[in-house]
C-alpha cells in the first residue's frame, strides 16, 4: 500500500472522523511550519513530540505522529 494512503488509514481503536479532522489539523500545522521555514522536527517539537530518527523526520511522519498525539489527547 502506498504510504500516502496509509496516512490516510485512521488507526484501529480511533474513530474515523476524529481521525480525519486530527489528520487536518496536522496537516494544516505543518503547512504553516513548512512555510516559516521550519523542518518536520520543528513541526513535531511543536507538541511536544520527537522524532524516531536521529536525522530530521519527513512530513508523512510528522502529520501522522501529530494526528496520533491529538487523538491520544482526546482519551
Amino acid at each position: 500500500m502506498k504510504e500516502a494512503a496509509m496516512t490516510l488509514m485512521s488507526p484501529r481503536p480511533v474513530n474515523p472522523l476524529q481521525w480525519s479532522e486530527a489528520i487536518g489539523l496536522a496537516r494544516h500545522t505543518c503547512a504553516r511550519v513548512f512555510r516559516d521555514g521550519g523542518s518536520p522536527s520543528d513541526a513535531m517539537r511543536s507538541f511536544g513530540l520527537r522524532a524516531r530518527t536521529v536525522e530530521r523526520a519527513d512530513w508523512d511522519e510528522a502529520i501522522r505522529s501529530i494526528a496520533q498525539s491529538i487523538c491520544s489527547a482526546v482519551r
